[in-house]
């Protein structure tokens, strides 16, 4: 008789799986033979069902302790003007994933996969760069087995068919991108979200230390 959860079986959580690119994770995630669990964490329940699959709604104020966990991916991201402030929006870019990122380890994981920006740097002068910098450090001072990073530029999806507004930068990126093709750097083109979540999904099972993908990498690895 086989084994439902054999020995090797990964258990996952993931934070953000309602997002552009987080919703690809999710289903890469349940598709995969090799993960028997994936906890996905949110504010609001999830459209999706699968035998695998166990939805949490959480506060990321005052998360509860996680179930056993092996990995945690962390794709929870919004912009200042969807958030409303500088505030609003540090509290999901930088306080959300970490209080996730901490949770999952509590619960075991050894492996963390962030979903960063380009120009992430906890020295910009750029708020949002900043931010997405001093998560990667925050995260980078965990004790953890693996750290991976993917850096995409501005993300191509579909974000009307999950009830997200569109992005003016995405749509007139995306235009200029049609116009003019590979004349734009392959490290400025924008990325399609699904492209992110399949380098963070095939990195991060051998990963070891801390690994940062740009978005020219995860273009050419995808």
């Amino acid at each position: 008789m086989t084994n439902p959860n054999p020995p090797h079986a990964r258990r996952v959580a993931i934070a953000g799986a309602s997002g552009l690119v987080g919703q690809h994770l999710l289903q890469a995630l349940l598709a995969d033979e090799t993960v028997s669990e994936v906890h996905a964490l949110g504010r609001r329940d999830l459209a999706i069902r699968h035998p695998n699959l166990v939805v949490h709604q959480v506060d990321f104020k005052t998360l509860p302790p996680l179930p056993p966990v092996d990995e945690v991916y962390l794709a929870l991201g919004t912009t200042i003007r969807d958030a409303g402030s500088q505030a609003a929006f540090h509290a999901v870019d930088f306080e959300a994933n970490l209080a996730v990122a901490h949770a999952a380890l509590a619960a075991g994981a050894k492996r963390i996969a962030l979903v960063s920006a380009a120009g992430a740097n906890a020295r910009s002068r750029m708020f949002y760069n900043r931010v997405k910098g001093e998560l990667e450090e925050a995260l980078a001072a965990l004790e953890t087995d693996a750290l991976l990073i993917a850096r995409p530029s501005l993300l191509l999806g579909d974000r009307a068919a999950l009830g997200q507004k569109s992005r003016l930068a995405e749509k007139v990126t995306a235009a200029l991108f049609r116009l003019l093709g590979r004349a734009i750097p392959l490290g400025l083109r924008p990325v399609e979200a699904l492209h992110v979540a399949q380098v963070l999904i095939s990195g991060l099972p051998t990963a070891r230390g801390r690994s940062v993908l740009s978005s020219a990498q995860i273009q050419t690895d995808a």
